[in-house]
């Protein structure tokens, strides 16, 4: 039996930072996962906005993760062909599993990482008794359930998971590479959908390297043929979805293999069980078209490492009322409700036809126009005479 403050289950985004922040704390912790390098994965692919990067600083692991990231500077906004805004950009593309190694390398030597699956669990308010797949039993003062969205260990604990909406969205991605060009015009783009019946909240372009990477998303059954058709002819597909956005990329092509994910946005019931607590997507999933995931992810762990287990361990026992002040968190509480209700709003005012959604668009879309406006006014002030407005701007 190997003997540990923390088990962490799942060597993902959350399980791996998790590692990071306790051994760097001095807790002893065991990190279990069936790879010893996290194979690639479509998931989370960008990082961006004050706010995430906020959150990403907040578990100290900001600048390993965006120096390997590639940073955008300036994010194209557009719609129906047209280029609205051109505001300065905080996105870092990254694939998703360079993101959790990265993570991952910064694990102190201190924190044993086992190459295995977590066949069973035990739980109790004292010690939590799991069995790995290569025969190994770790004791654990506490059991930290970051593995995704595999359920077998939550079911044979009574804990049910429940879709609350299935297919909710679905996630593409793919390289675009331009035809008859170096490269694109644009540092990154963010276009949006031209009608509401093609079901597209936005396609974003963004590098990661020398690659110009797509993610597209829809909202779409995850049998719709659509989806069959855009693998067959991707190009052809892409531009009778969104026939002016060529205005902006000029021809180009799609390389490399298409990722297609749908996700259902999923909830669990019977958690608040002593010795074990669920994070990230364990816990509760998104909706990828917000963003939102790698905040959860970031706020879960931030709280738990830095909050609730240093208070936790302080005391003996590791009862449902400990676990109960995680659950119960009010910045967690904040960040999940604020995820909820944006995965329900983006698909409303993406694909929805009511008069209150259709003039939340116009009000979207106007409020970009003026502020790219106001930015270009000021930009034209700012000119120093005798120069030309590329030659002030050339970054735009």
């Amino acid at each position: 039996m190997k003997y540990t403050d923390i088990a962490i289950i799942g060597g993902g985004l959350a399980g791996s930072t998790a590692a990071v922040m306790l051994g760097r704390a001095g807790v002893p912790a065991v990190l279990v996962d069936p790879h010893r390098a996290y194979p690639p994965d479509f998931r989370i692919e960008k990082l961006g906005g004050h706010e995430q990067i906020a959150r990403l600083q907040s578990t100290g692991l900001a600048d390993a993760v965006l120096r390997r990231a590639t940073h955008d500077g300036v994010n194209w906004i557009a719609r129906y062909g047209v280029l609205l805004d051109k505001p300065p950009s905080l996105q870092f593309g990254i694939m998703y599993d360079d993101l959790v190694n990265t993570i991952r390398a910064e694990i102190p030597d201190q924190v044993e990482t086992i190459v295995a699956k977590a066949a069973s669990i035990s739980a109790s308010a004292d010690r939590q008794r799991i069995t790995l797949s290569n025969g190994e039993r770790i004791s654990a003062r506490l059991a930290v359930i970051a593995n995704g969205l595999n359920v077998g260990l939550r079911h044979a604990l009574g804990i049910e998971r429940k879709i609350v909406s299935r297919c909710h969205s679905v996630s593409i991605g793919f390289d675009l590479v331009p035809l008859g060009r170096a490269a694109f015009p644009f540092p990154a783009l963010t276009y949006f959908s031209e009608r509401p019946a093609d079901r597209i909240p936005y396609i974003t372009l963004f590098p990661i390297g020398s690659r110009m990477r797509a993610n597209l998303f829809v909202y779409r059954e995850a049998d719709d043929p659509w989806l069959r058709e855009l693998r067959r002819a991707p190009v052809e597909t892409l531009n009778a979805a969104l026939p002016r956005l060529k205005r902006l990329t000029g021809a180009f092509g799609v390389a490399g293999e298409i990722k297609i994910r749908p996700a259902d946005l999923q909830v669990n019931s019977g958690y608040r069980r002593p010795g074990i607590v669920l994070v990230g997507d364990a816990f509760r999933t998104t909706c990828p078209v917000t963003g939102t995931g790698s905040d959860k992810v970031f706020t879960d762990v931030e709280r738990l490492c830095n909050v609730h287990i240093p208070a936790w361990l302080a005391t003996e026992g590791m009862d449902e009322a400990k676990m109960a002040a995680f659950y119960d968190d009010p910045v967690k509480t904040a960040c999940d409700a604020w995820s909820e209700a944006k995965a329900y709003n983006f698909r409303k005012v993406s694909i929805d036809n009511g008069l209150h959604w259709r003039a939340q668009r116009l009000a979207r879309f106007s409020m970009w126009f003026a502020k790219g406006q106001k930015r270009r006014l000021g930009n034209a002030f700012r000119r120093p005479r005798g120069l030309t407005a590329r030659q002030a701007h050339p970054a735009e």
